[in-house]
């Protein structure tokens, strides 16, 4: 598959035009897995619309997104990272033929710290 089918897959996917964002950051100052992601929401929105898809589909960031749309909420134009990362991680699953993560690993990952949005994100991304 070329970069460019990935890339105009994943805007079909996610219904997202990430030439509306101007880059003002913040939706990543409001997202609670910043500190976890090797890549941040204005950086995927960025990496999206200059067709870097090789880094972003590689990134661990794309499973850390907790899918909980702060970063959607925040966004003065309207664009919704959360909904590319989804898009992008969905591309990857599609490309494998298999999910990053299985229910059957969720309850060996639990502990008292880990929000319940947490788990119910996790079911929700690695169910489909």
């Amino acid at each position: 598959m070329s970069k460019e089918f990935d890339r105009e897959q994943i805007l079909r996917t996610s219904g997202v035009n990430p030439r509306k964002c101007m880059r003002c950051g913040k939706c990543s100052a409001t997202c609670p897995s910043y500190d976890e992601m090797e890549y941040h929401p204005h950086q995927f929105v960025y990496m999206v619309e200059k067709g870097q898809l090789d880094e972003l589909m590689a990134s661990k960031s794309i499973y850390k997104c907790l899918s909980c749309f702060a970063c959607v909420e925040r966004c003065p134009r309207g664009v919704e990272p959360a909904r590319l990362v989804e898009a992008v991680r969905l591309q990857v699953v599609r490309q494998q033929g298999n999910n990053h993560l299985k229910a059957n690993d969720i309850p060996a990952l639990l502990d008292d710290d880990l929000p319940q949005q947490a788990i119910v994100t996790a079911l929700r991304k690695y169910s489909k």
